[in-house]
């Protein structure tokens, strides 16, 4: 009897601890429920108004956008639901044996004390590189930061192509263990940088890139949190072969785009997976269709057994599906539905960028394009896969001013890092060297604004106060003086030279800290007595208080040229190139530096931002630095000069100076410029310059009022 009751208080006991452990795995669960809920709910409440300065920040993930050519989602990617712990750790193990790996404990900073230079193994005999691979190439060895000598070398990007490492494709590259293996700087992958869009085969889709990259830095499209290694890993977009090398398409929200909501609310058209990875999320899809706002249309025929797994509402979506363009689905809609497809990532994501449709990413596990510098919140809706029916509700709270900041995020992003080949690169180059020299590095509002970080070097200043482009940002003003730089190209002979004249009127600017002659002549430099004696110990124009006038200009416009000669630039059809005039016309694209003012920064960008066969090009011509320079300031303004008042009779003076040795009579001297004009459009990769009419002149100019009234006299006569 004792041992019956025994047996049966065990029995119980037991009965009573599985009862109070499943009652814990519910209550540990409904917490975890909760904590995603509360994202979505912060949106939804009656206070969201309040919340407009700071949008929600969701903490999961991205994904993409579908329709024609999606052949990259039926390849790599690993889906937590469908994958036990134990799997997913083997997975790690095998593919990251370095997961500890930080800039700290896998970088030899040592090797980048004489600056960060980046060197490309050549390609070895007999291999060949996909078109992209070959982008990426091309992209770091146009770069400012490659060199051709290894032992100078303070990053290495691998000449073997690892992009695409499904074993199924036909780009697969076999043997790559080995060849990394075998290169003689390898040193288990440290200082080493691998860049890869595809990883895992069917039907498991994991991150198995088919070798150990041990120590190296991966740069890696669709990268999951879990294989992500935090400030040592980039996670980069997924790109196509088509992407542009340089420059890229525009975005295309314009300054016609009001109000700023669009046709639709939120769309999505692309592939519905009936079984297996990124199948889920897909097939909830029709919920929150409705055929008016909200158009997410899926479709199951794809694949060579699409019929053999056909359900039930297969042929009604593939009857919707067919009924609305992909196109005008993407450029009409608010907001881009960017759910996980067999990979975490897409083309479909940049495809919403350039479109200005602000992406809700549905890609839970998704380390974001550059997140460690990209403020995404800034420009998507991050969402959550087990939320789905709380997207509609969540992108109908959204005000107007919002969407039209989020909009206008989309393509400030899309222009900065995403548009090409290079600028993806690029980014991901400046980002590793902004790690190694943590101390001079940019900061959050220098990734997140414009210009954005490629065009700001931090080697200039880590304040962003002091560049031309956040003083209205930051509440601030450009300096009250300006140091005026005068380039001499004939020698001093007298006190009646233009250069002299030019040299006493800048010097009575009462804005003028300093003159600086650079000293450009065959004849040697004359002595100090032959120089005007100035109040000030030197920039090229005519009279003192013409100077005074630009300046004021220039302190409302600190991030432009602004100045009086000005230059414009057409395009030649019958020669299909670009041409550049001098002509008197109704618009201008160019203000000549010789005459302007602008920000120093511009000349440290100058030198250290553009290639050195450009600079090299200029020197040897002697020509060509003032379109160079309107060149780089379009190009990170987005924006023309702008010119102010100037006299007919610049050009002319110049011509009769030195006479015979002034460039402006040298009959080359204008095909050079010609010349110039093409050789550095086809660096950049586009056209930077814009064309502008407007013409700041000073109050009263050209008024019939008595001259003793005008405040700039000397500008007077046209």
């Amino acid at each position: 009897m004792q041992a019956k009751k025994r047996y049966l208080v065990v029995s119980l006991g037991a009965c009573l601890l599985l009862v109070a452990y499943l009652w814990g795995l519910q209550i540990g669960e409904f917490h975890h429920q909760n904590h995603h809920q509360h994202l979505f709910r912060v949106a939804q409440s009656p206070g969201f108004s309040l919340l407009r300065q700071r949008w929600p920040e969701w903490t999961h993930p991205l994904n993409t956008y579908l329709e024609d050519g999606e052949q990259e989602e039926d390849s790599p990617l690993l889906h937590h639901q469908h994958t036990s712990p134990r799997e997913r750790r083997e997975i790690r193990n095998n593919i990251y044996k370095s997961r500890r790996c930080r800039m700290d404990t896998c970088f030899d900073f040592s090797r980048c004390q004489r600056g960060f230079k980046v060197y490309v193994y050549p390609l070895l005999k007999g291999e060949t590189v996909s078109e992209s691979y070959q982008k990426i190439l091309t992209a770091v060895e146009d770069s400012r930061f490659h060199t051709t000598d290894v032992n100078e070398a303070c990053l290495y990007v691998l000449g073997i192509d690892t992009l695409d490492r499904d074993q199924l494709s036909s780009q697969y590259i076999h043997n790559v263990k080995a060849k990394v293996q075998s290169l003689p700087t390898w040193n288990d992958g440290r200082n080493h940088l691998i860049f890869n869009l595809y990883s895992g085969t069917w039907p498991y889709y994991t991150e198995e890139l088919g070798f150990d990259i041990g120590q190296a830095i991966l740069a890696k499209a669709s990268i999951d949190m879990d294989h992500f290694r935090p400030h040592f890993d980039v996670s980069i977009p997924l790109f196509s072969k088509d992407h542009s090398q340089k420059g890229g398409d525009k975005g295309y929200l314009t300054l016609k785009n009001v109000p700023p909501s669009r046709k639709y609310l939120l769309v999505f058209k692309g592939k519905r997976y009936l079984t297996g990875i990124g199948s889920e999320t897909r097939n909830a899809l029709y919920h929150i269709h409705n055929g008016e706002d909200i158009i997410l249309l899926t479709t199951c025929k794809h694949g060579k057994d699409w019929e053999k797994h056909k359900d039930a509402r297969c042929d009604r979506d593939n009857e919707e599906y067919s009924k609305f363009d992909y196109q005008e689905l993407l450029h009409n809609s608010s907001f881009c539905l960017v759910p996980r497809g067999r990979r975490l990532g897409s083309f479909r994501f940049l495809e919403a960028l350039q479109a200005a449709c602000i992406p809700v990413i549905l890609s839970n596990g998704w380390e974001l394009p550059f997140s460690e510098i990209i403020d995404w919140s800034k420009a998507a809706v991050i969402g959550d896969e087990r939320l789905l029916l709380q997207v509609s509700s969540i992108t109908r709270s959204v005000d107007h001013d919002k969407i039209l900041a989020l909009r206008q995020q989309t393509q400030f992003l899309w222009d900065a890092y995403f548009s090409s080949v290079a600028k993806i690169v690029l980014t991901t180059l400046e980002l590793i060297q902004d790690r190694i020299n943590s101390h001079v590095s940019r900061n959050k509002l220098m990734w997140n604004s414009l210009p954005g970080g490629l065009y700001v070097l931090p080697q200039f200043s880590t304040d962003a106060a002091v560049f031309p482009f956040y003083y209205s940002s930051l509440g601030k003003s450009p300096s009250q003086e300006f140091t005026a730089v005068i380039q001499a190209v004939t020698p001093l002979q007298s006190q009646l030279q233009p250069v002299v004249k030019l040299i006493i009127a800048v010097a009575k600017s009462k804005f003028c800290a300093q003159i600086i002659v650079l000293w450009n002549c065959d004849k040697p430099l004359p002595p100090k007595s032959k120089w005007p004696s100035t109040t000030v110990p030197i920039t090229v124009i005519e009279g003192e208080r013409k100077v005074d006038f630009a300046f004021i200009v220039w302190h409302s416009f600190p991030d432009r040229i602004v100045g009086y000669p000005a230059r414009s630039h057409y395009w030649d059809g019958s020669k299909s190139r670009w041409g550049y005039t001098s002509k008197w016309t109704n618009q201008y694209s160019m203000v000549l530096t010789g005459a302007a003012f602008y920000h120093r920064y511009y000349h440290y960008l100058y030198t250290h931002y553009l290639p050195s066969s450009l600079l090299t090009m200029v020197d040897q011509m002697a020509n060509c630095e003032d379109i160079l320079m309107n060149f780089l300031v379009s190009a990170v303004t987005k924006l023309p000069p702008i010119k102010v008042t100037q006299k007919k009779q610049y050009k002319e003076t110049m011509m009769q100076q030195g006479s015979k040795t002034s460039r402006w009579a040298d009959p080359d001297h204008f095909a050079q410029r010609q010349t110039c004009m093409n050789s550095f459009s086809s660096w950049f990769g586009f056209m930077p310059l814009l064309h502008s009419q407007m013409r700041l002149d000073p109050v009263l100019f050209k008024d019939q009022v008595s001259i003793l009234r005008k405040k700039y006299r000397d500008i007077e006569r046209l």
